[in-house]
């Protein structure tokens, strides 16, 4: 079993920063791809951002150019630094991990972002 805790949301203004971190129980960098994903009000999840074992990393079109995830395997722990925030990314932000072989999907319990002046 892994738990996976997200920290650093708040509430920042249009084109104000965060970083969120998602700390897990042990290290599992090596085996599960780790991504963020967000929810808004009567909206479905929808992926954010991953960084799979190798390090690879790919983004919604929505937040190119503005998110970066990245990891610290030390620490056990992955970043997002959102830069330029929006409105419209208001959401709860939610840290998975996943693998595939055998399928394993853990979740944390959620942070709020909210993006407002």
């Amino acid at each position: 079993q892994v738990q996976l805790v997200e920290s650093g949301g708040g509430l920042v203004q249009p084109g104000g920063s965060l970083r969120l971190s998602c700390a897990a129980s042990r290290s599992i960098f090596s085996f599960y791809t780790m991504g963020w994903y967000r929810q808004a009000p009567g909206k479905q999840r929808e992926l954010v951002a991953r960084i799979t074992t190798g390090g690879s990393t790919n983004y919604a079109d929505s937040v190119k150019g503005r998110f970066t995830i990245s990891r610290d395997n030390a620490k056990n722990t992955v970043y997002l630094q959102m830069n330029s925030l929006k409105p419209e990314d208001t959401a709860v932000y939610y840290c998975k991990a996943d693998r595939v072989a055998p399928i394993v999907i853990y979740w944390g319990q959620g942070t709020q972002v909210t993006v407002s002046s």
